[in-house]
C-alpha cells in the first residue's frame, strides 16, 4: 500500500447561492418571507425598502403582464419589485370584500361591521379578563373566612381553560402542604362554592356535570328535570341519538324528549371558552381573482408583494471606490439576487395562479360542484416547470377569490370515474354530498350506502367507504347521529 494520485471525471449538480436562495424564497409563506427579507435589511445596508410611491401607474402587473414586469432601466436596482396598480388595490378595497381565512367570504359592508360592533367589543373585553380573574372578582364579594377563601382560589387555579375541574381532589389534596391541615371534605366545599360562580357549569368534573350545574341554575319545571336525568346518566345515549333506548329507560314520550334534548343543545359545554384569549390569525392572499370582461383574471395583492431597491447612497460610494471594500461588493450582489429572487418568486406564482384559474374556471363561476380533477403535472407540463416547483408555489400561497381566500392547493386532487369515461374531482363529490345531507329528512337520513346509489344515479361511481372517508372529512355524523326523533 502506498499513496498515488489519481484521475477522475465525473458530473454532479452544484447549486449556485442565487439559485438556492431562489428556491428557498419560492417555498416560503408570505409572513416566513417577510421575516426574511427584515433580516436581510437588518444584515446588507445596500438593500432597502421602496416606500416611496413614485410613479402609481408603473405599480404591479397581471399575469399578463409578466414578461414585461421586473424590466430596470440600468442595473435594475432601482425598480421595484412587482407592485400592485392603484386602480386594482382601490377596486379591491372599494369593493369592501371581507375575505374570511375559513374559505368563506363575509358580508363586507361598512354597514355589516357597524351592526357588529357591539359583538367586537364584548370579544374583545372578554379577550382582556381571564377566566380566574373573572372568578377571584366573585370570590371577594362572599362572605368567607380567609382560609375557606384561600380554597376557593386554590380550586380556581386548579381549573383548566374550559373551566373544568381535571384533577382529582385527592391529587389536589396531596399539593397541599401537611402544614396546612387542609380535610378532603374541605376542598369539595372550596369546590361547591366555585361551581355556584359565574359563568353557569365552572368547576364541572366531566360534560355531564357540567351540563347538570347550568341546568339547575334554570327555573324548575318538568323538562328542565328531564334533561338533567338525561345529563347525569345517559348523556353517551343522547350523544349517539339512541332516542328509542331512552325514552324506554326514562319512561318519557317523544314531544318530552324533544324538548329535553332542544335544551341541553342551547347549553354551553366548555363554560370558560369565552374567557380565553383571542388568537387571531390573518391570512394575506398572494394573488387576487377578479372577472374581468367575462374572463377570470389573477393578480398579484399589492399588499403582499414587498418593495424593494438598491440604497443609491451606498451603491454610488462603493462605485466612486470601486474594489476598495469586498465586502460591500459581495453585499451589492446578494442585495442584487434578494430583489431579483423575490420578483421571481411572484411572477411563479401569479403564472400557476393564473394557470390554475384558466383550469377550474367552472369553479369560479359555480362553486365546489364544478371543481375539476386537477394534478400538479398537468400545470408543470403547461407552464415547463418541474413538478417539485408547482409544489412549492403551491404550499401556504393563498388566492382571494370571490368564493373566500383559498390556498392554491385546493384546487388540487383526486379524481374518481364516471360511467361516461369522464372523471370527477373529490373536491366536486364533497360538495355533492354536503348538499345531499342538508337536503336529506332529518327523520329518515341518508346512509352512505344510500348517498353511493344517488351518485350513482348522477353517473359518479363511488364506494360507500370512500363516501364515509368523505363525510368524516366533512365533520359530518353519520347517520345515527343526524337522526332527529
Amino acid at each position: 500500500m502506498k499513496p498515488s494520485l489519481q484521475l477522475r471525471i465525473s458530473q454532479q449538480l452544484a447549486l449556485t447561492p442565487q439559485l438556492q436562495q431562489s428556491i428557498k424564497l419560492l417555498q416560503l409563506s408570505t409572513l416566513e418571507l417577510n421575516t426574511e427579507i427584515e433580516r436581510m435589511l437588518l444584515e446588507n445596508p445596500l438593500l432597502e425598502r421602496d416606500d416611496v410611491d413614485n410613479d402609481p401607474e408603473s405599480w404591479g402587473h397581471t399575469a399578463e403582464q409578466t414578461s414585461t414586469a421586473g424590466e430596470t432601466s440600468g442595473n435594475g436596482e432601482e425598480a421595484p419589485v412587482a407592485e400592485a396598480k392603484d386602480s386594482e388595490r382601490d377596486s379591491y378595497e372599494e369593493g369592501q370584500m371581507d375575505w374570511s381565512s375559513e374559505g368563506g367570504s363575509g358580508s363586507g359592508s361598512s354597514s355589516s361591521r357597524d351592526d357588529d360592533d357591539d359583538t367586537d367589543f364584548q370579544e374583545f373585553r372578554a379577550a382582556q379578563t381571564s377566566l380566574r380573574d373573572h372568578l377571584d372578582s366573585q370570590v371577594a364579594l362572599i362572605p368567607l373566612s380567609d382560609r375557606d377563601r384561600e380554597l376557593v382560589r386554590f380550586m380556581i387555579e386548579a381549573l383548566d381553560d374550559d373551566g373544568y375541574l381535571s384533577q382529582p381532589l385527592e391529587e389536589l389534596l396531596e399539593l397541599l402542604p401537611a402544614e396546612a391541615e387542609v380535610e378532603l371534605e374541605e376542598l369539595q366545599i372550596a369546590l361547591a362554592h366555585v361551581q355556584n360562580l359565574d359563568p353557569p357549569g365552572v368547576g364541572a368534573r366531566s360534560p355531564g356535570e357540567c351540563l347538570s350545574l347550568q341546568l339547575r341554575s334554570r327555573p324548575q319545571d318538568p323538562v328542565r328535570d328531564l334533561a338533567i336525568a338525561i345529563c347525569n346518566q345517559h348523556l353517551e345515549l343522547l350523544a349517539s341519538r339512541d332516542f328509542v333506548r331512552l325514552k324506554r329507560l326514562l319512561g318519557c314520550g317523544d314531544d318530552s324528549l324533544r324538548e329535553a334534548h332542544q335544551l341541553v343543545c342551547s347549553l354551553d359545554p366548555r363554560p370558560g371558552s369565552r374567557f380565553a384569549a383571542l388568537d387571531a390569525r390573518y391570512i394575506v392572499p398572494d394573488v387576487v381573482v377578479r372577472k374581468y370582461r367575462g374572463h377570470w383574471t389573477a393578480s398579484l395583492n399589492g399588499d403582499a408583494v414587498p418593495r424593494l431597491r438598491i440604497n443609491q447612497l451606498y451603491a454610488g460610494i462603493l462605485q466612486q471606490h470601486r474594489g476598495s471594500s469586498a465586502s460591500l461588493s459581495s453585499q451589492l450582489q446578494e442585495a442584487r439576487w434578494m430583489i431579483k429572487n423575490v420578483q421571481q418568486r411572484f411572477d411563479t406564482i401569479l403564472r400557476v395562479s393564473q394557470a390554475i384559474v384558466d383550469r377550474q374556471r367552472q369553479f369560479f363561476d359555480y362553486g365546489d360542484v364544478a371543481m375539476r380533477p386537477l394534478t400538479l403535472r398537468e400545470i408543470a407540463e403547461q407552464l415547463d416547470l418541474h413538478e417539485s416547483t408547482i409544489s412549492r408555489v403551491t404550499t401556504q400561497k393563498y388566492m382571494a377569490t370571490p368564493r373566500g381566500i383559498l390556498e392554491l392547493k385546493y384546487f388540487f386532487g383526486s379524481h374518481v370515474s364516471t360511467d361516461s369515461g369522464g372523471a370527477c374531482s373529490a373536491t366536486a363529490i364533497r360538495a355533492l354530498i354536503r348538499q345531499l345531507v342538508a337536503a336529506e329528512d332529518r327523520k329518515k337520513p341518508l346512509s352512505d350506502a344510500r348517498i353511493a346509489e344517488l351518485l350513482g344515479q348522477q353517473g359518479i361511481v363511488v364506494a360507500r367507504r370512500t363516501i364515509a372517508k368523505y363525510r368524516e372529512a366533512l365533520n359530518i355524523p353519520p347517520v345515527s347521529q343526524r337522526k332527529m326523533i
